[in-house]
């Protein structure tokens, strides 16, 4: 089921997976850093932007399955878009 829902070619297709996953990395990494806190006292990413450009780097995967391994330009071109986008937010919020 998941294999036919991630084998589509279209633009907002790309544009969802685009957001959703690095939303999902930064809560996982989020709700690791509490835990860690938790247990040891300490921040492994005690700070934001850390997080917000760690959770990126699943859009360069994903990026790369699209456009080399299945050959889905629309995906890969939703996705791409939306990491352009989120680079800039990470430059406007972080380091503007």
């Amino acid at each position: 089921m998941w294999d036919r829902f991630f084998n589509r070619d279209q633009f907002w297709f790309g544009l969802f997976v685009g957001l959703i996953f690095p939303a999902v990395l930064y809560l996982i990494l989020y709700a690791l850093d509490l835990l860690v806190l938790d247990l040891w006292n300490t921040h492994i990413l005690a700070r934001q932007e850390y997080l917000y450009i760690l959770s990126l780097v699943v859009n360069l995967l994903t990026i790369r399955y699209y456009f080399v391994n299945l050959k889905f330009d629309k995906t890969g071109r939703g996705i791409l878009l939306v990491t352009f986008l989120l680079g800039i937010g990470y430059f406007v919020l972080f380091l503007g």
